[in-house]
């Protein structure tokens, strides 16, 4: 007597498992996202999974969550410290540097998608373990790149049939002009009634408590200085080219003289995608320029700017939308052996069929005909092809139309061509 044995492991909390056929969203939305972005001269970039500390300490920043609170760190057998990433544009500007490519052609054009892993409390919409698609133009200031950028993510959410998302808009000025502004916001929250972290945080950052979700610190904030009305003339004109450049692609946006986001290395144009329809996890995209970054973590000066979308946000958008992905069938063709003989032919088949470019799939495990079949109905195949010893002395086999139940013989030599000219 024999008893089921479980598992007695289980992802770990707050990581999810990407199964057939949910994961068959999660590649269609990374697949819409990299199209426009290889369109426009993106090439793709692969980073470690991990990376110094350091790395994220500087590069984020040592006063944001992401550092403070969120990381995965580890010390190596050898004493090295380091942490799983929580997002992707600084390894990405690190392997660039790394491997010198800002010393040609500029921009330095780069896509990924990976996996980020931050340390958070698990919710719809926000996990230990994320899917990103990011995209990242290094070495050049420029506004258009802002625009283009921006572009391409609106144009990648709408092939996929998103509609109901809006994009958030601000500057966060630059070197000449933040720190005014940086002084007269800190002494505005110094008379704020605020808990000691943020206190704290208003001494590191005070940006980043303009970004505080909590509704007792947000009443606070009415009358807060904005960056808006401290930009210098170079900073105004620089967001005015980005605006007009959206607004002459159709690209909607609001202004949101709030918006800072959770990073230190943002500069000037700051954007954020957001969708109504996913309740506190609203946020489905975003990035801005990051002109100083490059130096933050000891490279050269390398003006950039860059976003990332969230494939996990983005299928819930879609759900939220009850936008259907149009997934293709994985099977065209379903091969139905019946007998030893048949098995060997009509394995023969497949393969061919499957160097044909055809997808193509097989009756495993001997199954008689009305489980075969029934196999081949629920793989979606347009066509079964079925053999038996009859038909291989006959030289044949049966090519079947699941969808019209029409059967006809096939020569066994002519199947490959057969089914070409059908599925053309």
């Amino acid at each position: 007597m024999t008893t089921a044995v479980l598992s007695t492991f289980s992802a770990p909390k707050g990581t999810y498992d990407l199964i057939p056929p949910d994961s068959e969203a999660f590649l269609a939305v990374r697949e819409a996202i990299a199209a426009p972005l290889r369109r426009a001269g993106y090439g793709y970039i692969e980073t470690p999974g991990f990376e110094h500390v350091e790395l994220f300490s500087r590069g984020v920043g040592e006063s944001t969550d992401i550092v403070t609170k969120e990381m995965y760190t580890l010390t190596t057998k050898g004493g090295d410290e380091l942490a799983l990433r929580p997002e992707g544009t600084a390894s990405v500007l690190r392997a660039a540097l790394q491997a010198n490519l800002h010393r040609g052609a500029l921009p330095v054009k780069l896509w990924y998608s990976g996996s980020y892993y931050r340390y958070e409390r698990p919710q719809a919409g926000r996990y230990r373990h994320f899917s990103q698609v990011g995209a990242e133009a290094l070495g050049s200031e420029d506004p258009a790149l802002d625009a283009e950028l921006i572009i391409l993510a609106v144009d990648a959410y709408r092939s996929l049939g998103l509609r109901n998302f809006r994009l958030l808009l601000n500057s966060l000025g630059d070197k000449e002009c933040r720190p005014v502004y940086r002084a007269a916001l800190q002494d505005f929250l110094r008379g704020l009634d605020l808990d000691e972290d943020t206190r704290r945080r208003v001494e590191i950052n005070p940006l980043r408590v303009l970004d505080d979700k909590r509704e007792a610190v947000q009443k606070q904030l009415t009358g807060a200085p904005m960056m808006r009305d401290h930009l210098c003339e170079a900073c105004k004109e620089y967001h005015e080219q980005v605006r007009a450049l959206l607004t002459a692609a159709g690209v909607e946006f609001e202004d949101d003289p709030k918006l800072v986001r959770g990073l230190d290395y943002y500069t000037r144009t700051t954007f954020e995608f957001v969708h109504d329809g996913l309740g506190s996890q609203s946020a489905i995209g975003g990035g801005g320029r990051y002109d100083g970054l490059s130096e933050m973590i000891g490279g050269p000066a390398l003006p950039s700017v860059g976003w990332a979308l969230g494939v996990d946000r983005t299928v819930l958008a879609l759900r939220a939308e009850n936008v259907g992905l149009a997934a293709e069938s994985r099977t065209e063709v379903f091969a139905v052996p019946l007998g030893d003989e048949a098995r060997r032919a009509l394995f023969g088949v497949v393969t061919e069929l499957r160097r044909g470019g055809i997808a193509a799939d097989f009756a495993y495990g001997g199954k008689g005909l009305k489980n075969a079949m029934k196999s081949a109905n629920r793989s979606g195949a347009r066509y079964a092809v079925v053999a038996g010893e009859r038909d291989l002395a006959e030289g044949v086999v049966q090519l079947k139309d699941l969808q019209s139940g029409e059967q006809s013989p096939v020569p066994l030599d002519a199947v490959v061509t057969e089914v070409r000219g059908r599925l053309a």
